[in-house]
Parts: structure tokens; C-alpha cells; sequence
């Protein structure tokens, strides 16, 4: 059964989708930590209240980026994590933590990569006029929000959309195509060639 170690920074709403799909059968994984940066995120609750291993790793008590992420490291590695996932974990990974779990390492990012990277991908999409919105799921590489993509869904945008009501609607798919992203890793379904993602039907 595939072991999902799973890092986050705030409410953990993707957390919550996996979750979910793993206690209704439809994904066949065990999530063996939950980490975050952030003391008492919303995600660290969750896992808690799922009897999800978690913990706190707090990124100031190391002297560098480099001790903070082996911490990290040494954690997934204690729980035999076979892929990690980033649920709203806002920070960027080094390539020393990327090379370590290279494509095995999955973000989700609310806009159609290479599309609106960063923050605020909703406002940026409005502010730009696009017709259409979505999110994408991919693996992490050394840079913000790159890496080959592994699935994407897409929204309309509304005349009448604001940031909140845009990023409700996309949330929703992120909910939907996250938990099937990491099925696909669970099947052996995913290959990485030449920097683009293919799905191997069986």
C-alpha cells in the first residue's frame, strides 16, 4: 500500500479530499505523517482527528533551510514515505529535498500551470481577463510552481467572479483531481519522460 507523508502550512483542505477518499475506498494509501511549518495549523487538527501521525516542525529552530528540510527528510524517511505530497505548504522546496525525492514529490497550484504561478493565482487569472480557470497537479522541481504535469481541471470564469468566489469553485476540483493524481502514482500509472507526464492506461 502506498505510504503518503504529507506537508502542510494552513487548513488542509486537500488534506481533508485524500482523507477522504482513503476511508471510502477509492484510494488505496495510508498517509503515515502530516507535517507543517506552521504551529496549530488547521491541517496538524485534522490529522489529529484521524489518529494521522503529525507534527510540528518549526523552521526557525534550525540555523539554515538545508537542517529544516533534512528534519523533514529524516521524518518521511522514519514513516518509509513512498511519495510526498504538498497540501497548501507554502514554502519552496530546495533542490537538495527535490533531488531527494525526485518525482515523487506532488504540489497542486490553483491556476493551469505555467499559467498565474505564486500566490494569489486567482486574482492574477481575473486580473488578466482569462475565460478560464483551474488548478493543476504536478511534480515539484527546483522551481515555484514548475515540474511535469500530471493532471489539470478547468472552470469557467464568471463576468460577476470575485477572488473568493473563483477560488471556491477551483478548490472543488482541486478536492476531485488530487486524490486522483496520487491513485495513478498508487497504480504505477505515471511515467516521466523527457519533463512531460504520461498516464499508462491498463
Amino acid at each position: 500500500m502506498l505510504k503518503i507523508g504529507v506537508l502542510a502550512s494552513g487548513r488542509g483542505s486537500n488534506l481533508q479530499s485524500i482523507i477522504d477518499s482513503i476511508e471510502v475506498g477509492e484510494l488505496k494509501a495510508e498517509i503515515k505523517v502530516v507535517i507543517s511549518d506552521k504551529e496549530g495549523a488547521k491541517a496538524l487538527l485534522r490529522a489529529d482527528k484521524c489518529d494521522i501521525a503529525n507534527k510540528y516542525i518549526n523552521p526557525k529552530a534550525y540555523e539554515n533551510k538545508s537542517d529544516f528540510e533534512q528534519a523533514m527528510i529524516d521524518l518521511l524517511e522514519e514513516n518509509k514515505v513512498d511519495l510526498v505530497v504538498m497540501a497548501g505548504f507554502m514554502r519552496i522546496l530546495s533542490p537538495y529535498f527535490v533531488k531527494h525525492y525526485r518525482n515523487r514529490v506532488m504540489n497542486i497550484h490553483p491556476s493551469l500551470l505555467p499559467s498565474f504561478t505564486g500566490l494569489h493565482a486567482q486574482k492574477q487569472a481575473l486580473d488578466y481577463g482569462v475565460k478560464v480557470a483551474g488548478c493543476t497537479v504536478h511534480f515539484a522541481d527546483e522551481g515555484m510552481d514548475t515540474g511535469p504535469i500530471i493532471l489539470q481541471a478547468t472552470v469557467p470564469v464568471m463576468d460577476d467572479d470575485t477572488e473568493e468566489t473563483l477560488s471556491k469553485r477551483i478548490l472543488e476540483e482541486e478536492h476531485r483531481i488530487y486524490p486522483k493524481a496520487i491513485k495513478l502514482f498508487s497504480e504505477g500509472r505515471i511515467e516521466v519522460k523527457d519533463g512531460k507526464v504520461l498516464i499508462i492506461n491498463n
